[in-house]
């Protein structure tokens, strides 16, 4: 059985342990002063890193714990992992409600309880994939953006202690959509600093996350199906454990319109057919190199039914040696080669934490030119024809250096 939290360390990361645990060895004290008995609500805390972050803050003891996500699902493996994790602190005022965070019922509860102490907030769209056509587009600014700032007037009547909202590596020189949502995520979060303390975190790749293309990998063997992956993507990566440190470190440890992001060399960025080979390696396989995404399936078929035969699971079998994968150039919308945490006009303090960095001196954004920005996209989602490249130009008015990759292809047209 893979044990993948040992595969991360060794094939992804290639670090025996979390490259935080200095930082927060160092600011227990800090931490404990800031966590402890506090009031803590976690909106999408269901997903991969907000559960992160929750398992991060835990252990230093919030008064209450109140998490809201759309899934069900998610929150039910979540609670069923903390109270099942020996030693894992739980408060008794914790609560996971299946809510939308934009929602009337939200703000009911939120008022009911007179607001929190920290707020975290992980909803997000966080995929290219999620820009392909002008209805996804729409989805994913209403709640990266607009959706957004219901909440943050929301919090401006019950201002919080901390409030922290995630960012992504995808915001610095943003190519696509989703990235520059978040970039204009920053300004909109920056915009209410005057009212309560703001944070966010760029952060690499977590590996395995819910939805990523490495969870995918699991999934297509566990089912005996094809691997597919881009050769020419570099991405930097992170652990799920490590992606809820950066987040308590940077909500916790921040000064107000502070950006935190890991200190992480050129050289560790890694591309994905690499992280599949390993773990076909791991898993007992050797690739066998496809020309197509046609090829690959009708070979993934053929090793299906000879397992089946067999009475093997594809999991466990290693019978058939030889694993069907097809890796080419990336050719879709959005996509960048590599990844960076901050932009040359970025002022970086590289010496406060021992493995994060931090993005100081970011300005009040100008409110007005911010609203008139998020009034005009509005106005735009309201109109019964728009296209996506009107919805790009708009970006453009308000990031001027925004340049969109696009190709007219989507990542859901490829395995």
């Amino acid at each position: 059985m893979l044990n993948l939290n040992k595969f991360i360390s060794e094939y992804v990361t290639c670090r025996p342990e979390s490259m935080f645990l200095t930082d927060i060895k160092n600011n227990k004290e800090k931490l404990s002063e800031k966590i402890a008995g506090k009031k803590v609500l976690v909106v999408g805390g269901g997903g991969s890193i907000g559960s992160s972050f929750i398992r991060a803050i835990l252990p230093f003891k919030p008064a209450t714990l109140v998490i809201a996500d759309i899934s069900e699902n998610y929150l039910a493996e979540l609670t069923r992992d903390i109270r099942s994790t020996k030693g894992m602190y739980v408060p008794d005022d914790y609560i996971p409600y299946p809510m939308d965070f934009s929602s009337k019922v939200f703000e009911k509860m939120f008022r009911s309880r007179g607001g929190f102490d920290i707020v975290a907030n992980f909803s997000a769209h966080k995929h290219v994939r999620s820009e392909k056509d002008i209805y996804s587009v729409e989805a994913l600014l209403k709640n990266n953006v607009l959706n957004a700032k219901g909440l943050l007037d929301l919090l401006s009547e019950f201002p919080p202690e901390e409030y922290f909202c995630v960012s992504t590596d995808k915001a610095a020189n943003p190519v696509n959509i989703m990235g520059a949502s978040k970039r204009i995520m920053e300004d909109l979060i920056f915009s209410y600093s005057d009212h309560f303390p703001v944070k966010t975190a760029r952060f690499a790749n977590v590996a395995f996350s819910n939805g990523s293309l490495p969870a995918g990998f699991l999934a297509r063997i566990e089912k005996c199906q094809p691997l597919s992956a881009p050769t020419d993507v570099k991405r930097y990566f992170v652990s799920p454990e490590e992606s809820g440190q950066i987040c308590m470190l940077s909500c916790m440890l921040g000064n107000n319109r502070e950006i935190f992001f890991p200190k992480l060399r050129e050289a560790q960025m890694m591309t994905f057919d690499k992280i599949a080979e390993n773990l076909l390696k791991v898993e007992g396989y050797e690739p066998l190199y496809c020309a197509s995404d046609e090829e690959a399936v009708e070979k993934a078929d053929e090793l299906r039914m000879r397992l089946q035969a067999a009475g093997i699971d594809a999991q466990t079998g290693t019978q058939d040696k030889k694993y069907p994968v097809h890796f080419s150039g990336s050719d879709t919308s959005g996509e960048k080669p590599y990844e960076e945490f901050f932009t040359d006009t970025e002022t970086v303090d590289m010496n406060r934490l021992s493995a994060l960095g931090v993005i100081t001196g970011k300005p009040i954004p100008d409110k007005a030119r911010l609203s008139d920005f998020m009034t005009e996209l509005d106005k735009a989602f309201d109109r019964e024809t728009l296209l996506k490249e009107d919805v790009v130009e708009i970006i453009k008015s308000y990031l001027p250096n925004f340049e969109h990759i696009e190709t007219g292809k989507s990542l859901d047209s490829k395995m």
